[in-house]
């Protein structure tokens, strides 16, 4: 029965975005009302876990409850999200995925199942640069709405090339 349990456990932390090893936490340090019913544009500061000096933030739309309920489309939220990355020191990166495939650095649930907005870093060491993209994830569909960052790496810059 113990099994059981923790395995529900686990499917939960999946299915609430919270299930990816290694994922950067969001710290909330903005929040702009766009209208009257309380529909809100959050802006929230990521520090990449394994790229020292480097800080991202993502901005994403979260719908309200009166919008919810005067759409009639309860479980729908936008996959529209934008990102910015910038340097705030000297980088120096750790053990990261190399690969075309990038990695998740931060992934976050919007909407009550299988939606969530992700940011990917990829590397790219011909052009000593990291890219971070920002994507919505859905189980059946996709999202073409994304935005990218790329910070150049500096000559002082370790990369572990």
């Amino acid at each position: 029965m113990n099994a059981i349990r923790q395995t529900a456990v686990v499917l939960l932390a999946l299915v609430l975005g919270h299930g990816v090893a290694g994922v950067a936490m969001a710290e909330e340090i903005g929040r702009v009302g766009v209208d009257w019913v309380g529909n809100d544009i959050i802006v929230e500061s990521i520090a990449d876990p394994q790229v020292e000096g480097v800080t991202c933030h993502v901005a994403y739309f979260e719908r309200s409850f009166w919008d919810r309920m005067s759409q009639g489309n309860w479980f729908e939220d936008p996959s529209y999200s934008a990102v910015d990355c910038s340097r705030t020191g000297v980088i120096t990166i750790r053990n990261i995925n190399r690969s075309p495939k990038g990695e998740v650095v931060f992934s976050a649930s919007r909407s009550l199942i299988f939606k969530s907005l992700r940011v990917t870093r990829i590397y790219d060491a011909r052009a000593r640069t990291l890219i971070y993209l920002a994507h919505a994830n859905e189980l059946t569909q996709g999202s073409g709405k994304m935005s990218m960052s790329a910070i150049p790496l500096l000559p002082e810059d370790r990369a572990g090339d």
